[in-house]
Order: C-alpha cells, then sequence, then structure tokens
C-alpha cells in the first residue's frame, strides 16, 4: 500500500451486519452480537423482511394446532423476493457506513443477499464473511448446489419431515418446528443441531419461524468478479455441519478463488454443527479479530 492509500484507510471502528439464515431471525446472532459488543466492537444483526419483528405465525400453527388449516391458510412472505432481502441489508450498510468500515456476513441462506450486496454496493463493504453458509459463484442458485455431489451427504431431507405445505402452491416453505411427531425433533437434532441437549434443541425451534420465502432459493445468487470479487472474504467452516455439508464449503471456497485468484478467501474452521451456537467463543474470537484489522 503506497502512502496516498494508506492516508485514505478508514481507521474508525468497523461495524458488523449480521445477516440470518432460511426460516430464522436475528435472534438467532443475539448472543453473537452481545458477546461483540461487549468487547467494545459495533454489531447489529438486521431482521430480513418477513422475520423477526415481522414474523407471520399462521392460525393453525399456534395451540392447539390445525394441521389442516396450516397447510392452506395464505401468507404474505409469498410477495417477497430477494430483490427485497437486498434493499434490506443494503440499507442497513449504508447507514453503518457513514460511521466506518462494514463487515458483512451471513449464514446459510444469508449467504444469498451478502452475495448479491456485494455485487450492488461493493464500494461500501470492507470485507464479506460466510458462515457456513451459500457462497454460490459457478452455478447459478442454491438449489443447483443442492444437486451437487458436494451435498450429497447432507441431512437436508429430513428437515422435510417439518414441512405441512407444497411450496408452489403457497409461495413459502412452512415448516412446523412445533410438531408432536418425533422425526420431526430428531431431524432437527440430526441436521442442525449436532451435540446439542435436547433442552438445546427445544430452545432453537423455539426461535425458529414456521414461513420463508419460496423463491430465494432459486434466485440468481452468483458473486460477480468485478464487484463482489473486489471485496476481501473470509469463510468460516463449520466443521461439523451436517446440513451445509464440509465438502459443500469447500466447493464454495474453491469456486471463489477461482473466480478471484487475486483475492484469495482468508478461510477458517471451527468444529460445530451448522446453528454452532453462533455466541461459541471461536466463533467471537474470529469476528473480534476481523472487528480489530
Amino acid at each position: 500500500m503506497n502512502d496516498e492509500a494508506a492516508a485514505n484507510v478508514d481507521r474508525r471502528p468497523p461495524t458488523l451486519v449480521f445477516v440470518h439464515g432460511t426460516n430464522s431471525s436475528s435472534a438467532l446472532a443475539s448472543g453473537l452480537i452481545t458477546e461483540l459488543n461487549l468487547r467494545g466492537h459495533r454489531s447489529v444483526a438486521v431482521d430480513l423482511p418477513g422475520h423477526g419483528g415481522e414474523a407471520f405465525f399462521p392460525r393453525g400453527y399456534q395451540a392447539p394446532q390445525d394441521l389442516e388449516a396450516l397447510a392452506t391458510e395464505p401468507s404474505p412472505l409469498a410477495k417477497i423476493t430477494i430483490d427485497d432481502y437486498v434493499e434490506r441489508v443494503a440499507d442497513v450498510v449504508r447507514r453503518a457506513r457513514r460511521h466506518g468500515p462494514v463487515i458483512l456476513a451471513g449464514v446459510d441462506q444469508g449467504g444469498v443477499t451478502v452475495s448479491r450486496v456485494g455485487n450492488a454496493i461493493p464500494d461500501l463493504l470492507d470485507r464479506v464473511v460466510y458462515v457456513a453458509a451459500y457462497c454460490c459463484v459457478d452455478l447459478p442458485n442454491m438449489a443447483a448446489y443442492l444437486e451437487t455431489p458436494e451435498n450429497s451427504e447432507s441431512l437436508f431431507p429430513q428437515l422435510t419431515a417439518a414441512m405441512v405445505a407444497d411450496p408452489a402452491a403457497l409461495g413459502v416453505s412452512r415448516l412446523n418446528w412445533r410438531s408432536a411427531d418425533p422425526a420431526v425433533f430428531q431431524g432437527v437434532k440430526a441436521a442442525v443441531a449436532g451435540d446439542f441437549t435436547d433442552e438445546g434443541v427445544s430452545r432453537l425451534l423455539n426461535l425458529l419461524e414456521p414461513d420463508e420465502t419460496a423463491t430465494i432459493p432459486m434466485a440468481e445468487a452468483r458473486g460477480q468478479a468485478e464487484t463482489w470479487g473486489r471485496i476481501p472474504r473470509t469463510y468460516v467452516r463449520f466443521t461439523l455441519d451436517r446440513l451445509v455439508p464440509p465438502a459443500l464449503q469447500d466447493r464454495f471456497i474453491n469456486e471463489a478463488d477461482r473466480l478471484t485468484p487475486d483475492n484469495p478467501t482468508d478461510v477458517r474452521s471451527i468444529a460445530a454443527p451448522h446453528f454452532g451456537p453462533f455466541d461459541r467463543p471461536e466463533l467471537v474470537d474470529i469476528f473480534a479479530e476481523l472487528a480489530g484489522r
């Protein structure tokens, strides 16, 4: 870096902006955000449209459940698109950028939004971070990667035991996390919760939301070399992940590095299942280090 470039570096503390994954909300990252804030770092978790404070809970989802109604009740999330997600996150990035650099991170499906925001406003991002997240490069969308050999060991099919409606008909993927079927509980535990206790799995289920926009997995999600590809990039591998298997995570890393050989991925690995939890010390340490650079 020459003297002129060094003089133009923004040395204010960065803000971490965290994007949640499918059927969830910012609540899943609350522990991570709290720990980073207690260490003196600026951080915020975004609720995507239709999630968190805007979440929709069908009447049939309440107790006692009405499974027939749950399978057919329309959802406002059916009208939400990836462009709405990008607009929400880009707005938060712009507001945070007034106060210093921005690190944009996403988990799981949140990686799609991270990449699309990176394509749209690369000059406002100082780093993008993928936490066991989809980082599409060669293939156009999440759905395409689900069919790859690297995804063959994913336990995603076990989560479909919780699905109670046809996504093509409702426009949302509706999962009944409150199901009394033991197969749903055990499927969630195996696919995303690893060595969580049963009590931990129960707490996780109560943080998850029934509806997710069905079009996101088919949305164009590739990072573009001339925009997204210019942003420094970190991938945090979860080596015990059985939803987004390590082999698929490695494929994302390798594809990104082939696209941008002069901007290789900073790779970290943590022995964690898909849902972490995200406040585990190793992950907090990684984000604290990135924020302190």
